[in-house]
């Protein structure tokens, strides 16, 4: 059988078909105010995923009281200053020591989100953080021992944990509509300038180590860890640069065969991202992945779908990070547990660096 998934996030334990009704006040009920905002701080704004972090804490005051941004770099400081007028800019060490801190964002190039999430565990701080968690295997295992040992928060910033059709779809895998799942197959792309080429060919793994992770992270979440990888890793112009462009993963199971597409090359490469997770009785097909459109195929009904294949009418997501950030909160305060532990992120990271041929 398939590794059973990880304890539920909030709103799954719905029932797959009233929370395509429910979602929407249940995230909005989730970020009533408790008896104190949580003070967060954000280290970096190079990370690609950066500014819609903050924008996401600034989103709910209700929540989170932002104390603080780090950014060493003066001239992208001064550029994103005068977006925010208001931020209060401060070097590392003084926000770190900042009086009521509970958590860190954080958000710097990808090179640098291990060593700084370390330094923010060790510092006493709950952290989000960006993906993917450092170039090593041992940079994310360092990280969960930390957290672990001070009994910390680390949450990954894979941005479809939240989103409403994955997860309809991990709470149909869960109640077993699909059966036993034999087939994953996902894909993700875009189609990218030269300099942001430059900017991934820094890393060996290329687009599945910078962007197909979010996907790799969704396949974990619903197989577990894969029993062997291959990677396929294509560098199409291998005289203007080394970056890993179109690459293609391949994950065995036991019982099932999983793949992952990454194609940066790809025109269409939005509209064309995917993902579908099918079994012995059944298939979800996401398509495209934002804003998501799910369809539903039943070999039997399951109330209040019928069988054969269906659309699902999902609630509008109010933003591609609220959903974390409103989670995070809840964790904080100990109304829940995260739903994605350790062994998972190792499982993921793992899995990320050996398709993506960083780890051979």
């Amino acid at each position: 059988m398939s590794k059973p998934l990880p304890a539920p996030p909030r709103r799954t334990f719905l029932s797959a078909g009233a929370a395509t009704v429910a979602l929407a006040s249940t995230m909005r009920a989730a970020a009533k105010p408790g008896p104190a905002r949580i003070k967060i701080g954000q280290i970096g704004t190079s990370h690609p995923h950066a500014l819609g972090k903050l924008d996401t804490i600034l989103k709910y005051p209700e929540l989170f009281e932002l104390v603080g941004i780090v950014e060493n770099d003066q001239k992208r400081r001064q550029t994103i200053a005068q977006r925010y007028p208001t931020l209060r800019w401060l070097p590392e060490a003084e926000l770190l020591q900042s009086p009521g801190l509970q958590a860190i964002a954080v958000e710097t190039s990808v090179d640098e989100l291990a060593p700084t999430g370390l330094r923010c565990l060790q510092a006493g701080m709950h952290i989000h953080l960006d993906k993917p968690a450092g170039p090593t295997l041992e940079d994310c295992r360092k990280l969960h021992e930390e957290a672990t040992r001070r009994r910390l928060i680390v949450q990954m910033g894979y941005m479809f944990r939240y989103n409403p059709a994955f997860e309809f779809l991990f709470k149909a895998v869960r109640d077993g509509w699909l059966g036993e799942i034999t087939e994953i197959n996902g894909m993700i792309g875009k189609k990218i300038n030269d300099s942001g080429r430059q900017n991934l060919a820094r890393y060996e793994g290329g687009g599945t180590f910078e962007l197909a992770c979010h996907l790799i992270d969704a396949m974990v979440t619903v197989l577990g860890r894969p029993t062997r990888i291959q990677g396929i890793n294509h560098q199409t112009f291998p005289g203007k640069d080394t970056f890993a462009d179109n690459q293609l993963s391949i994950f065995d199971y036991p019982k099932a065969i999983a793949t992952i597409r990454c194609n940066h090359i790809d025109p269409l490469g939005w509209a064309r991202r995917c993902f579908s997770v099918t079994g012995t009785l059944g298939t979800c097909e996401i398509r495209p992945l934002e804003p998501p459109t799910l369809r539903l195929g039943l070999d039997r009904d399951r109330a209040p779908y019928k069988r054969g294949y269906q659309d699902v009418k999902l609630p509008e997501a109010t933003g591609r990070y609220d959903g974390e950030f409103i989670d995070l909160a809840r964790v904080i305060r100990g109304d829940k547990t995260l739903a994605w532990d350790a062994t998972h992120d190792l499982a993921v990271h793992e899995a990320v660096l050996r398709a993506s041929g960083m780890i051979k």
